[in-house]
Parts: structure tokens; sequence; C-alpha cells
């Protein structure tokens, strides 16, 4: 039984990397493609019915996809745009989880305020992967990809807490405003202090005592659940905990990882990042026909028509707020309008349509128990889950197809004064290669005299400098001896860590992309690698 559990995950996992190959071949989204596809797999005869334990979803799913968010999220552009993604992050979530939890209940028969706020809850947060998935390769002005990231990290947090006292309140049967809000704020700050603790303890294991790089990915692969369960057990926000711990490891990753942890750690990362991903996405199409075969009490039609009902309010409630949020601290505040340039009337519908659901409405859905705590089943949890899985299709297929449709037509300019990537790239390039011919000059020019191969290492960054400048092409003749060799090389791993160090100096700035910091850094791990293989 187990091998045959075990076969048929491999199965899935093969399909995925196929199905993704050919969206990369069609030009598609992947997750966009990921959902169809799990669509048609369950209409192959034989395809056997896959069942997730609502227990595990959370525990096996959001702790490493949270994890992974707050790892690679910018913090410097997070904080310059901090008052967009906070309004849209929490402000979207619970007045998106308000509006549906009146709409269900008024056109749902049978439908709860409480279990309106669970449905709400599910379906409020954007998901970041899919966003930009269908966003590459189009233009997007950078305040937009800055704000759905930042967004999609916040909400994650927000949605869940509403999702967590929405089931709560369904399973006890009562729900007080005044003292829900207290324990949010109970929850919400020591699950941030649990997380932060932890990522403390992790930063000093990681700094003082791992030595060997084969330690150091497993153990951040470990902290995401170490987080997630410490705070769960002790009764508080385990989202928020793993949120915290990887903003505050990531940020103070550069400590403790060198070039080949740094690299190690990346490539684990992306590798498990998209198979979660991939899985929950593929599961999407694949627990589609299960749901609307088990809808009990209500019809088919009845079911989709309440699920397109929601999922337009979704849509449409997302736009509106969107633009409010953008605007109205503008008509507010002189200082918001004086700090900020406007973003126009286009950016704000490309943010609003850009709010494709995915993976943590997912995860939530299937994490709602079967039963309630008197053995009852839970109530009307497949119709939830049927609307759930059709507001991600609607709004994952639908608007994922369209949103580049909607960019080119629209012809969305950057708004913000910023350096394209290439140049910040070449900029920060030009200013390494400059302070390598110095160090080269001050340290070296003895050396450089007596060895024509040592000399050639600084007519290389000559050239480079030149080449940066004049857009120019050299390549560097290798034919030296092995003591020069030597030499050769602890110099170019010398000048390698000034440049690294330099990197930090300028990342310090706060002047360059995060991303091009990043880029840059693993270009120079790759060349650390290389030069260390000799």
């Amino acid at each position: 039984m187990i091998e045959h559990r075990l076969l048929l995950i491999l199965a899935l996992f093969f399909a995925m990397a196929l199905l993704y190959l050919l969206s990369q071949r069609i030009h598609i989204s992947y997750p966009i493609f990921l959902v169809i596809g799990g669509l048609a797999i369950s209409f192959i005869p034989g395809t056997p019915v896959i069942t997730v334990d609502p227990d595990m979803v959370f525990l096996i799913f959001l702790p490493p996809l949270l994890f992974e968010a707050a790892w690679y999220t910018s913090w410097n552009n997070f904080w310059r745009w901090k008052r967009s993604i906070l309004i849209m992050g929490f402000g979207l979530v619970f007045a998106t989880s308000l509006a549906v939890a009146y709409f269900s209940v008024n056109i749902i028969p049978g439908f709860t305020l409480a279990l309106g706020f669970l449905l709400g809850g599910i379906i409020s947060p954007p998901d970041a992967v899919a966003a930009t998935s269908v966003l590459k390769g189009v233009n997007m002005p950078r305040r937009g990809l800055t704000i759905l990231e930042g967004e999609s990290l916040v909400n994650d947090a927000a949605s869940l807490t509403v999702f967590r006292f929405a089931l709560a309140a369904v399973i006890s049967g009562q729900f007080v405003m005044q003292q829900a809000a207290t324990q949010f704020m109970v929850l919400a700050v020591m699950g941030v202090f649990v997380g932060l603790v932890i990522g403390h303890i992790l930063y000093l294991v990681l700094r003082y005592w791992v030595k060997s790089s084969s330690i150091t990915t497993p153990i951040t692969l470990i902290a995401p659940y170490l987080m997630y369960i410490v705070a769960e057990e002790l009764g508080w926000s385990g989202v928020l905990a793993v949120v915290s711990g990887g903003l505050f490891l990531s940020f103070r990753s550069k400590d403790y990882l060198n070039y080949h942890t740094r690299m190690q750690t990346k490539e684990v990362w992306e590798t498990v990042g998209f198979l979660l991903n991939g899985f929950v996405f593929i599961l999407i199409g694949l627990e589609l026909p299960v749901i609307i075969r088990e809808l009990g009490d209500y019809s088919q039609e009845e079911a989709i028509r309440y699920a397109l009902l929601i999922s337009g309010i979704v849509i449409l409630i997302r736009i509106v707020l969107v633009y409010a949020a953008a605007f109205l601290p503008r008509w507010l505040s002189a200082r918001v309008r004086a700090a900020e340039k406007s973003p126009g009337l286009k950016l704000p519908f490309i943010l609003g349509w850009a709010g494709m659901r995915g993976v943590v409405s997912l995860a939530s859905a299937l994490a709602i128990p079967l039963v309630l705590q008197n053995g009852a089943p839970f109530p009307q949890r497949n119709l939830i889950l049927f609307i759930t899985f059709v507001v991600i299709l609607v709004t994952l297929v639908f608007q994922g197809l369209t949103l580049p449709i909607f960019l080119r037509l629209l012809k969305v300019e950057e708004i913000d004064e910023v350096m394209p990537i290439e140049e910040q790239t070449e900029s920060i390039r030009l200013r390494l290669a400059k302070q390598s011919v110095a160090h080269m000059d001050s340290r070296y020019a003895d050396e450089m005299a007596t060895y024509e191969t040592i000399a050639r290492i600084k007519e290389q960054f000559v050239r480079s400098i030149q080449a940066t400048e004049l857009a120019l092409n050299e390549t560097e003749k290798k034919s030296e001896l092995a003591s020069v060799r030597r030499l050769k090389r602890k110099i170019a791993l010398e000048l390698l860590e000034l440049r690294r160090r330099s990197l930090h100096q300028i990342a310090q700035e706060k002047r360059y992309d995060d991303q091009v910091i990043r880029d840059l850094e693993h270009s120079f791990d790759l060349e650390e690698a290389r030069l260390n293989k000799r």
C-alpha cells in the first residue's frame, strides 16, 4: 500500500515536470498549465482518487513555502513600499473576507456568518508565485512587482489568521469580536517573538558552530518546520513565526553562508519550492472532479452559480480596493503626495487584475477538518471546497491568461525613476573592477613587474573596464608556470573577496535592487567555486 502511494506521488511529480516543460514551450505560465493538466489527468479512466489528510496540509506545505517567500523578499523594497504593501496585505484580506462572508450568507441557503468568514479567509489571499510566473517576460513597473511580492508575504499571514478564528467559531459555535481581536494581537506578537527567538538561535548555531556546508542546508530546511511547530504547540501563530524567522535568517545570511553553502541552499530551495508549489497546483485540477461528486445537498448548477458569483465579487472587490489603497492616502495626506509619484490609473488596475489565488487558498481549504469535535460532519465543507477550487480556477486561468494581454494593451510604463537592471549590473561591475585595479597597483606592483602572468590579472580587469565602457570584448590567454599559477589563484581569490566585501558595502547604499545584488553575488560564488576546483 505504501509502495502504491509512493509510486502515485512520484508519477505526479514526473507528470508535473513534463507539464512544466510543455508550458515553457507554448509560453503559458506553469501554474495555469498545471491546473489544466491536473484537471485533464483526473478524467483519464482508471486515475486513482487522491485524498489529502487535512491535519497534514498546513504542516507539509505551508512552512517551507512561507519561509522561501520570506527568504527571497527584498527588505529594502518592502520597507520602501511598506504603506501600500501593508494596506493591501491586511486591508484587502479583511475587507475581502468581510465582503465574501456577508455576500455568501445572502446567496447560499443555510450558510452561517462564521462559515462565510471561513470561506473569505480561504479565498482572500492572492498567490505571488502565480502572479510573478505570469508576469515573466512582460514589462511590469518595478513598483508593481515589489508590491505584489510584499503583499503576498503579509496577506498569507492575515488570511490564515482569519481562517483560524473563523474555524474556531464554526467548531465552538460562538464568536466574540473583542475577544478575537485580543487573541489576534497575542497570537501575532508571540508568533513573531517565537520566530525571532528560534531564528537567533539557528543564526548563532550556523555562524559559530556549524563548519560543514553539508549541514547548513538541512538546517535551513528544518528551520520553517521548527518555527511553525513550536509556535503552534504554544498556541501562537506558526505562520507569523515562520515569516519573521525567515526574514531574519535571510537578512543575516551573508554572515554564515559561504559561496558553497549559498549555491547549495539556493538550488535546494528552488527545487523544494517548485515541487511543493507544482504539486499543489496540479492537485487543484485533480481534486475538482472529486469535490463535484461530493457536493451533497447542492446540485452542480447551484454550486457553480454560487462559485462564479463569489469569484466575480472577489475580482471586483480587489480592483475597487486597490484603487482605494492607491489614491485614498494621497487625497488625505500631503506628505504621501510629496513622497510618492502618483501610480496613475493603469497600474492599480493591473495590480487588481493580478489577484490570482493559488497555494495558500488550496492548503487552507483542504485543512478544514472532516468532522466537528462532537463527531458531526463539518457543515458545508464540500461546498466551501468546491467554491475555493472554482475561485482558484477562474482567477488563475482567466485572469492569468488575460493579464499579459492587458499589460500590452494598456502599455503600462515605469512610474518611478529607476535604473534599468542591465544598467545597474554594469554600473556595479565597473565600480568593482576599478577597485580591483587599484588594489593590484597598491599590493602587487613588484609581482606584476616580474611576472607577465600576474600582470595579466590586472589587464583582465582593465579590459573588463574597457569592455563595460566601450562595449568591447577581450579574451584572456592562459599559459603560465605552476608556481605563478598558484600565486595567480591566490590573488584572484583575494580580489574576489575584495569585490564581495565591496558589493556588501554597495548593498548598504540601497541604490540598487536586491535582486541585482543577489545575482552578482551568485556570479562571485560560481567564480569562487571554479577557482577552488583548480
